[in-house]
């Protein structure tokens, strides 16, 4: 018999939108490599694997060139499959075992609440090749531990901006975040994610950024609770509740396809 492996599009309620990952349901841990190939051989941003543990899942994610350390969207679709796929009872909390520390995650109606660490950025230098890399002109440079954060100053630039991904894929860390306000009342700010150095030229909703982007737009809005929207080509809703060193991500989720890995 196979191993379970299923494909969910995260941080959507519709088929072909949001993020799609890879989630790969384990009996033991699995070796590294064979993991890597695995996330090569499913081509996606990121590919989760897990297996249970005594009191929760043990969580690892890989793109297809590396492994990270903090994954938003892989997380909600391993979450969304335990409970889709009976190994967690609606009422149950998902507990994760990462390398970011204990996740957790719950239903609430439709959606599913992750409960990630805070990743506030700090001021930084906006050098020459961060610029000539992005074409715009930042008002903000911004880094936590995996990337940087730009702000500029209209939804349109965020929408219409073509990097660089030669030379973005230079610049230290994991990825960039570029974001603005929205400008619709249905959104508090909107952002794209751009990691060509972890493999991903644009990753379509991530989940982590938004773990620097409440922070960030919550000082500046004073609010504790806001909705993302990040504007790649499939796009994605990211509700964003803060509690102090905690930022509790909301989003849905949707099962693509379900099988099994035949070649082990």
């Amino acid at each position: 018999m196979g191993i379970s492996i299923y494909q969910v599009d995260s941080f959507t309620q519709d088929a072909f939108k949001g993020n799609p990952a890879g989630v790969c349901i384990l009996d033991a841990p699995a070796d590294e490599t064979w993991m890597q190939m695995v996330a090569r051989e499913m081509n996606l941003s990121e590919t989760a694997f897990l297996y249970k543990t005594d009191d929760g899942f043990n969580l690892r994610w890989f793109t297809h060139v590396l492994e990270v350390d903090l994954c938003g969207h892989a997380t909600l679709a391993s979450a969304h499959v335990l409970f889709e796929e009976g190994y967690l009872k609606p009422h149950e909390q998902a507990r994760f075992y990462t390398k970011s520390g204990l996740l957790k995650a719950e239903r609430k109606g439709e959606w599913i609440e992750l409960d990630f660490p805070a990743e506030p950025e700090t001021s930084a230098d906006a050098s020459p090749e961060l610029v000539e890399a992005l074409g715009v002109k930042p008002l903000y440079v911004g880094k936590n531990r995996f990337a940087y954060l730009v702000q500029v100053d209209s939804e349109e630039k965020v929408r219409m901006m073509k990097p660089d991904f030669a030379l973005l894929a230079k610049i230290p860390g994991l990825g960039v975040i570029v974001t603005t306000p929205s400008g619709s009342l249905e959104f508090d700010f909107i952002s794209r994610f751009f990691a060509p150095g972890a493999g991903i030229d644009e990753d379509p909703v991530t989940g982590s950024a938004h773990c620097c982007l409440g922070p960030f737009w919550g000082e500046r809005m004073g609010k504790t609770e806001l909705v993302g929207y990040q504007a790649s080509t499939r796009g994605g809703v990211v509700r964003v509740r803060l509690a102090g060193d905690r930022v509790f991500l909301g989003g849905k989720a949707v099962t693509v396809f379900r099988g099994e890995l035949l070649s082990v």
